[in-house]
């Protein structure tokens, strides 16, 4: 039995985030798929706060949220580092990371909701990709040049948010608007840390958010959440 398990989501980005940093680091684990819509006793009893994928179990201790099972593998186990040694360099790789995880229910809502929400959202992802486009002028990394956990962080806006850009034919990160967000984009996906774990399935993902996308229509009698 393996000593490292992670509870997961296939199509999730922060289940991704987890397995991304356990191949970096050449960590052994067993992955194990949850059901969203019947959630197992392991992941009720690891996470019963929030009941919610990524878990993390090493030795039979459960840790939960994405970015805090990043920071915790980087301490434990040896292989590159995923955050920064410098001090400096640390503060400004949470910043962004904290920075982009707050916007998540803001992406998700902006692209796969309807009504009210989705237009809140809209407003609020053109306000980040501003800020973003900002701060990613002429830099293919977050910080210091070199992959780490803001990069990891990014997985949501820089792969994710193109599945539910084509699976809802909403569009806001456009050249036009956001040039210089548009060319780090197109670095990250093209960055050798990041082709090396893609996810593999991305037919498939595009078709769990195109079905998401339509559970969301107003014929819909039951959408997901």
């Amino acid at each position: 039995m393996a000593q490292i398990k992670l509870l997961g989501f296939w199509y999730s980005p922060f289940t991704h985030r987890v397995e991304w940093a356990l191949k970096i680091k050449g960590i052994e684990y067993e992955y194990i798929e949850e059901d969203r819509y019947n959630k197992s006793p392991l992941l009720l009893e690891s996470n019963p706060i929030y009941k919610k994928v990524p878990v993390l179990i090493h030795n039979g201790k459960p840790i939960c949220n994405s970015m805090v099972i990043l920071e915790y593998i980087d301490e434990i186990f040896e292989g590159p580092s995923i955050l920064p040694k410098d001090p400096y360099d640390q503060a400004l790789a949470r910043f962004w990371a904290k920075f982009l995880d707050d916007k998540v229910a803001a992406v998700v809502n902006a692209f796969l909701r309807k009504g009210e929400e989705h237009e809140k959202a809209k407003e609020e992802i053109c306000e980040m990709l501003k800020i973003l486009d900002n701060e990613l002028k002429d830099k293919k990394l977050f910080v210091a040049n070199k992959f780490g956990y803001a990069d990891m962080a990014a997985n949501l806006v820089g792969l994710w948010m193109g599945f539910f850009e084509e699976a809802s034919g909403i569009v806001l990160a456009t050249n036009e608007k956001f040039p210089n967000f548009c060319a780090w984009k197109d670095a990250y996906i093209n960055c050798s840390q990041v082709k090396e774990y893609l996810p593999s399935r991305f037919d498939e993902l595009l078709a769990f958010y195109q079905d998401r996308v339509r559970a969301q229509a107003p014929t819909s009698a039951t959408p997901q959440k």
